[in-house]
């Protein structure tokens, strides 16, 4: 078995970043075995650009972290057929090996987006595959496999494009409901006619393409679910091009909202109503649309307490000649755009963003956000009109609520200035050691890991139990800890990042604290426990209380 080469060397050194306090920490980037196909290359259609996400999870139920990509399939294959997902399975160090037995994760159509949830309540992680056609459910197993339960489910029974889908408790019976975003109704046989792009011939769409509905299932329990788009009113909105889905408690208020990233179009914020059902209040949110009022391509989406108030964030990436967008909570669902006093705007114009996150990746208690990014448009037409095709990630550090571009240099730097086609990502802690370490792929390529083996401070990584509800990972909740420097606050959801699946838990940067690390959980349904991690732990496990 040929074996990965490590591309990047490790250095334990310490970057200042425009003056702000110096960030220290060092990935190890690593190339995995095995490349993923998403579409043809040069892509040729807009089914071919999209590309897919990741899973990051327990797949085979030994205690270590595995990763999945379900991949895809060229525009021009017959009936959608693609080489299949692939799997590789972790050790607890670190190390990803690619399997070929990929324990009954048998996709092998137009795969794009991932979201994994215990959605039976049986202690085995479950893997929804979004895709253009028919969308796959794998209900995981005791003996670490898998069985496809799509038509058992009741997810079968509509064939559509969807990229990307959260899971989280809608209706407040405390199960996992599902939302799944849709994108455009788009037939390979027959694609739309090529379009003008700043002066360019491209591929036709999205704009002018008729968009798909978005579907919400009701979790029926056992694994079986019902419709639910009409009845709990998301379907009075006209349909749009669904990108992006993360289902949270934005408010604090013990009901979870959605909020839906578009592409080209504005984006939603579904809230809970009086009668149980949602009503859709983006514009109201100021969710809706950047600070000039216009809609943008959101495809990623990180969620983070970026100013340090308690209060959840939302970031989103966006398409080239655009900015990326933070939006600031200011309480009682009402969003500011604070993107240019943040020092985010004019930086990410000339990128196409996919993926982000906020990630403490020095562990100091401030989290840094990243962003990866990479053209759409074939490497030719954007030679010709002078764009980046492969272009590179962007990492910010933030001091009080502002961020810093993190230039890319030699050794631990070295991944900031590799130019990929990047799209999803996830993350998660692979080796064991406390601190975050991310998978990444590209379009049509190779998988990256980056591995966090030198961050400054000690981390902390939560995990939430309740093995008595129908949510087992709690899904939904909000963690906070106390230590000598502050409170910090994060928050347990499907589906951020894009389209894809980070490790069910949530980390914390304590720097140089030691001792017993008090956290504070907030359920999905409200309920709020104390509990006490103990000095020195770099895992810490909340059982829930009754």
């Amino acid at each position: 078995m040929r074996r990965a080469a490590a591309v990047a060397a490790l250095l334990g050194a310490s970057v200042a970043c425009g003056g702000a306090e110096e960030v220290r920490f060092a990935m190890r980037e690593v190339d995995l075995e095995g490349r993923v196909v998403h579409g043809a290359m040069p892509p040729e259609q807009l089914l071919d650009v999209k590309g897919g996400g990741l899973a990051l999870f327990d797949a085979d139920g030994d205690g270590d972290l595995d990763l999945y990509a379900p991949g895809g399939a060229p525009s021009w294959a017959a009936g959608g057929a693609g080489p299949g997902g692939r799997l590789w399975l972790g050790d607890g160090t670190g190390a990803l090996r690619p399997t070929e037995d990929r324990l009954g994760l048998d996709f092998r159509g137009r795969g794009y987006g991932v979201a994994v949830a215990d959605v039976d309540a049986d202690g085995c992680e479950d893997l929804l595959v979004c895709a253009h056609g028919q969308n796959r459910l794998f209900l995981g197993t005791a003996d670490g496999r898998f069985v496809d339960a799509t038509e058992a489910s009741g997810l079968g029974e509509h064939r559509r494009w969807s990229v990307a889908a959260s899971f989280g408790d809608l209706d407040g019976d405390g199960d996992l409901d599902l939302y799944v975003a849709n994108y455009v109704r788009f037939d390979p046989v027959r694609p739309p006619e090529g379009m003008e792009f700043r002066g360019a011939e491209v591929f036709g769409g999205p704009m002018g393409l008729e968009a798909e509905p978005d579907e919400v299932w009701e979790n029926l329990g056992g694994g079986t679910f019902r419709e639910a788009t009409d009845a709990w009113g998301f379907g009075r909105v006209a349909a749009s091009y669904g990108l992006g889905v993360v289902i949270a408690d934005l408010d604090g208020d013990g009901s979870q909202e959605v909020f839906v990233g578009n592409d080209s179009q504005r984006n939603f914020l579904f809230v809970r109503d009086a009668e149980g059902g949602f009503t859709e209040r983006g514009l109201a949110s100021g969710l809706g649309f950047d600070e000039n009022g216009f809609g943008q391509a959101t495809m990623g989406i990180a969620l983070g307490d970026s100013d340090d108030d308690g209060r959840v964030d939302l970031f989103t990436t966006n398409f080239m000649a655009d900015r990326n967008t933070l939006h600031r909570n200011r309480g009682g669902l009402l969003f500011e755009d604070r993107t240019r006093l943040a020092g985010l705007g004019q930086v990410s114009v000339p990128y196409l963003g996919w993926s982000t996150a906020f990630v403490d990746l020095d562990q100091d208690g401030r989290e840094e956000l990243v962003a990866f990014n990479g053209h759409v448009y074939p490497e030719a037409t954007c030679v010709e009109m002078g764009w980046a095709h492969r272009q590179e990630p962007l990492l910010f550090t933030r001091e009080g609520d502002h961020f810093t571009r993190v230039a890319a240099g030699p050794g631990l730097l070295a991944w900031l200035g590799r130019p990929l086609l990047s799209r999803g990502s996830a993350w998660g802690d692979l080796d064991g050691d406390g601190d975050l370490d991310a998978v990444h792929l590209e379009l049509s390529g190779e998988v990256h890991a980056l591995l966090n083996e030198g961050a400054h401070g000690r981390g902390l990584v939560v995990r939430l139990h309740d093995p008595d509800g129908p949510n087992p990972r709690g899904l939904g909740a909000c963690v906070r800890v106390r230590t000598a420097v502050g409170t910090q606050s994060r928050w347990l959801v499907s589906g951020d990042g894009y389209a894809s699946a980070h490790e069910a838990a949530v980390h914390f940067g304590l720097g140089e604290q030691e001792g017993a690390v008090q956290v504070l959980v907030r359920w999905p349904d409200g309920l709020e426990q104390e509990d006490l991690a103990p000095a020195g732990a770099l895992h810490h496990a909340v059982t829930r209380s009754r």
